[in-house]
């Protein structure tokens, strides 16, 4: 199957998932460069689809890249009002009487990284990036010299078995001058490229945490909105 001829798409920067990093990325070059040629490929099948739901946001970032971003903010976005830090034993929640500075939201917003994602790859299309929802990045390509050249999409309508099916569709490659993996640590593609050019080496290795247990009061307007509520999130990153 590796002989047969692919499809080839040509581009001078292909960006790998379309999370809040990769479609910011997006957006700043084409406003840097208007005629640079730009595509970000997403394995969801839609744009937010594998998103965290929640999330506490600084938005200087997001003020620099769209300053008018508040006129269309998603239906999730309330200013975070109060912190409290605690730490829970097994028996009793004790709380700080401080938050440490680097805990505090003063300023952020809490907003549904689902429904903000949507609203960057919107923008990121009416400036002429290509967006590929569903189109994941099975394997880097690499050119004579062994540097990245690109990567190929995974082949569709496969059977189980792994043998072409009644629907199968070669997946094409994609060739750009610059490939850029906004795909997560733990990205598919990302691992591939740590093991073939070590980056792990001497390194400590990654780690992972489950925590951070956050209770969410919304602001009165916001109640209004969607009905009282006190929400118990755990997030895993």
């Amino acid at each position: 199957m590796s002989e047969v001829q692919r499809d080839v798409m040509e581009y001078e920067v292909a960006i790998v998932g379309a999370g809040p990093a990769g479609l910011a990325c997006a957006i700043r070059l084409k406003q840097l460069n208007p005629a640079l040629s730009v595509c970000v490929l997403e394995k969801a099948a839609s744009l937010g689809a594998h998103s965290l739901s929640g999330a506490v946001m600084e938005p200087g970032p997001l003020d620099e890249l769209l300053p008018s971003w508040r006129e269309h903010a998603p239906a999730i976005c309330v200013p975070a009002g109060r912190d409290e830090f605690a730490i829970l034993t097994r028996r009793k929640r004790i709380k700080f009487p401080f938050v440490p500075p680097q805990l505090r939201n003063h300023g952020n917003f809490i907003v549904s990284l689902g429904q903000l994602v949507p609203i960057l790859g919107q923008e990121a299309e009416r400036l002429g990036v290509d967006v590929f929802a569903g189109f994941a990045a099975a394997e880097a390509l690499f050119d004579e010299s062994g540097a990245v050249k690109g990567v190929r999409i995974g082949d569709m309508g496969l059977e189980k078995s792994g043998e072409p099916g009644p629907n199968f569709t070669l997946g094409p490659e994609i060739h750009a001058k610059i490939t850029m993996l906004c795909e997560g640590c733990r990205g598919s593609t990302s691992k591939q490229l740590i093991a073939r050019f070590q980056l792990d080496a001497g390194k400590s290795p990654q780690t992972y945490g489950i925590g951070f247990q956050g209770v969410v009061a919304s602001a009165a307007r916001a109640c209004a909105a969607w009905g009282s509520f006190n929400t118990r999130s755990l997030a895993v990153g």
